[in-house]
C-alpha cells in the first residue's frame, strides 16, 4: 500500500507547485528550516503540513460546532496558506481534499475522533481534549502519545506517480512535560 502514500506526497508536490512564485521580501517567522514560515498563532490550530516543494502550507484547524464541541461532520477544517503568493488563505481543491491532504473523521464513543489522512490511513490521529481543556490532535511519535504540531515532507525528485520521499518528519509535544518530540521516518 505504498502507492497511496507516495501519491499523497506527490500530489502534495503538484499542489504546492501551483502558484509557486517568489515570495515577497517580508516573510512570516521561520521555524528553523530556511524559508519555511510558521503559520500565525490561532486558538483553533491543530497542526500544519509543509514540504520541500515550496513554502505554501496546509493548515489543520479545529472546526467547532455551536454546542462547544467539534463539528460532527467536519471536526477539522483544512486549508492552504499560500505564502508563495500573497499569504492568502485558500480552500483545497477537490483532488487535494479527496486524494492528498484531506482527512476522514470517525466519531468514537468517548467524544473523541479517529482522524486519518485520505491518502495514508496507516498514520492514526486522534482528536481529543487534553489536560489543558483544549482539543488537540494526538499521534504516536517516537513511541509516545504526543500533541501533533507539524508534519514536514522531504521530497527529492521522482516521477508523477512515484515521488522520491526522503523522509517524513513529525513534531509534537509531550502533553505532560511540554517537551518537544520529533521523529523522522521513510514511508
Amino acid at each position: 500500500m505504498r502507492i497511496p502514500l507516495l501519491l499523497f506526497f506527490h500530489l502534495s508536490a503538484l499542489a504546492f507547485s501551483y502558484g509557486a512564485v517568489k515570495t515577497k521580501n517580508t516573510r512570516p517567522e521561520s521555524d528553523g528550516k530556511i524559508g519555511y514560515p510558521v503559520p500565525p498563532v490561532s486558538s483553533q490550530r491543530l497542526f500544519y503540513l509543509q514540504r520541500t516543494s515550496n513554502v505554501n502550507t496546509i493548515v489543520y484547524d479545529l472546526n467547532m460546532a455551536n454546542d462547544g464541541k467539534p463539528d460532527a461532520d467536519e471536526p477539522v477544517k483544512v486549508y492552504w496558506i499560500r505564502y508563495a503568493e500573497n499569504g492568502q488563505k485558500e480552500e483545497l481543491n477537490y483532488i487535494q481534499r479527496k486524494f492528498a491532504y484531506g482527512l476522514t473523521a470517525k466519531a468514537l464513543n468517548n467524544g473523541n475522533y479517529d482522524i486519518r489522512f485520505v491518502s495514508y490511513k496507516k498514520f492514526p490521529l486522534t482528536l481529543m481534549k487534553a489536560g489543558d481543556g483544549k482539543y488537540h490532535i494526538f499521534a504516536l511519535i517516537a513511541q509516545k502519545q504526543v500533541m501533533l504540531s507539524r508534519i514536514f515532507v522531504k521530497i527529492d525528485g521522482g516521477s508523477f506517480w512515484l515521488p522520491n520521499v526522503s523522509y517524513v518528519e513529525v513534531k509534537g509535544s509531550d502533553p505532560i512535560t511540554g517537551r518537544e518530540i520529533v521523529e523522522r521516518f521513510k514511508p
